[in-house]
């Protein structure tokens, strides 16, 4: 059973700021098809690249960067010729897990609601 919450003004703005600074960390086109990316085990930048539609080399190293700044994405460097980068998950990054999960049950529904597919 879910835990009951008391909806008063405080508890609402005291949900805000919360929700905003997620919000914060993940918002942009890109962050999550990235998290996803990497949910499914360590990748190299081009193997991203080619997972995620569209998305250009420069913009996947500058949210790359940003996911590392928040300490969601670790970036290995292997000492062999050529230098070899993975990325991976945190275990901090790994604490999404469930939240991404259920953002794509409710992209789901939400598209067999509006659309029917």
């Amino acid at each position: 059973m879910k835990k009951e919450v008391i909806k008063t003004h405080s508890t609402c703005t005291g949900l805000i700021q919360p929700v905003s600074d997620a919000l914060y960390v993940l918002s942009g086109k890109w962050k999550i098809p990235i998290l996803i990316s990497l949910t499914f085990g360590n990748k190299r930048f081009g193997q991203m690249a080619k997972e995620i539609p569209k998305i250009t080399e420069k913009m996947l190293s500058k949210e790359l960067r940003e996911l590392e700044l928040n300490q969601l994405v670790k970036r290995t460097v292997y000492d062999t010729i050529p230098v070899v980068v993975e990325y991976s998950l945190t275990e901090y990054g790994h604490s999404l897990d469930k939240l991404i999960f259920e953002l794509a049950t409710w992209g789901s529904e939400h598209r067999k609601r509006i659309i029917g597919k």
